[in-house]
């Protein structure tokens, strides 16, 4: 039986290792990344289809007052990914240094960042309402003021309003997954007591998002690269853009708001290399290499099941509940990209896999490929 190896913490590049030496057989990882490379997503490079039509509209049945792009986009590259074991680079196709819009895994940064703001005293209590700590009319009235951070943490908020000229109502009846069904999706609902509903709404994770900004007093992406990105070696080359209209005045200085995905465009633009690195971190359970960058206690929260979605941690999705995939470790996590973009962590065997442009509907066969290439 192959001995397992101490951890790895990469540097300037990352260490290399042999599939055989880290305990996998060397067959079925290279069948699972040619499965990979393979299936790329069907999306068009350019991420605009022939018609003009941008792609997330398209794949989210998105038309009407809202649907305006607002923020960047850019083309996008081929299938690329990283596999890492202790920390050491099995695996990887494509280019991995590439920086490519990634969408929703902004959201998972977005759930660091937050753990950040608890640990500097910005956030003392999740479940306090946020305009304890945000005086912004936009969480004014009976129904916003209720909202927590843990309910826009857990994407069950149910706020409503209008954010950089979004409404929350673009989202409505918005369904994601296998089987979803967006045919009424933006029309008006009636809302549910903050915390007792879930549903995933971009409009909502913005104002998530522009709320921390106001906490920290500085662009988000700096604090990223100071805190997190800088301390794991992660590159230069990533970007986290924010829609034309998001900048506002904090202390006298212009800040632009960074969104937690590419909906209506913007959003983190970053390589597999910089995912990687990231997907050990928490893996790791925030720390690097001796140091502690996020708090244990903050990533297990982050980590455990939401009451309204047992899939659904803060921003990270969960492998629990119905949706569990019986194949893959109950403790797996991922973040998630429509495109689609994945970080996959399995702690229990300290194994990460970022993918890049790969069908959705060959993920599960992807993961499945790679948790049975391991030997024993």
């Amino acid at each position: 039986m192959t001995q397992p190896m101490a951890p790895s913490w990469p540097t300037d590049s990352f260490e290399g290792v042999e599939p055989g030496a880290a305990g996998f057989d060397p067959g079925r990882l290279a069948d699972a990344v040619s499965f990979a490379e393979a299936n790329e997503s069907p999306w068009p490079r350019s991420l605009y289809y022939p018609d003009g039509r941008y792609v997330g509209l398209v794949e989210w049945n998105e038309r009407g007052p809202w649907s305006d792009i607002v923020g960047p986009v850019r083309a996008r590259g081929g299938p690329a990914g990283v596999i890492l074991k202790d920390g050491r680079r099995i695996a990887a196709w494509g280019d991995t240094r590439r920086p490519d819009m990634t969408f929703s895994i902004a959201k998972s940064y977005l759930a660091v960042l937050a753990g950040l703001a608890h640990e500097d005293g910005l956030i003392p209590d999740v479940d306090a309402p946020v305009r304890d700590n945000v005086a912004d009319p936009l969480l004014d009235g009976p129904h916003n003021g209720l909202i927590t951070w843990r309910h826009l943490l857990q994407q069950s908020s149910e706020w409503q309003g209008v954010l950089f000229g979004k409404s929350d109502q673009v989202d409505h009846f918005r369904q994601i997954g296998p089987g979803a069904d967006n045919s009424r999706k933006g029309e008006r609902r009636s809302l549910h007591p903050p915390g007792s509903y879930y549903e995933y709404n971009d409009v909502r994770v913005n104002l998530l998002s522009y709320c921390l900004m106001r906490r920290f007093g500085r662009a988000l992406p700096e604090v990223l690269r100071e805190r997190i990105m800088d301390p794991i070696g992660a590159s230069r080359d990533w970007a986290w853009h924010g829609y034309d209209n998001a900048w506002v005045e904090i202390d006298g200085g212009r800040i632009q708001s960074v969104p937690g995905g590419g909906h209506w465009g913007g959003g983190l633009c970053i390589g597999a290399d910089d995912h990687a690195r990231f997907g050990l971190l928490i893996a790791r359970f925030g720390a690097w290499n001796g140091r502690r960058l996020v708090s244990e206690r903050w990533i297990r929260a982050m980590l455990t099941p939401s009451p309204m979605l047992d899939s659904y941690g803060y921003l990270w999705w969960l492998n629990r509940g119905a949706a569990a995939k019986p194949q893959l470790s109950a403790a797996s996590f991922s973040a998630l990209g429509a495109g689609n973009n994945v970080i996959w962590c399995d702690p229990d065997r300290d194994l990460v896999a970022v993918l890049r442009w790969i069908d959705k509907a060959a993920l599960d066969g992807f993961l499945e490929r790679l948790v049975g290439a391991l030997r024993g």
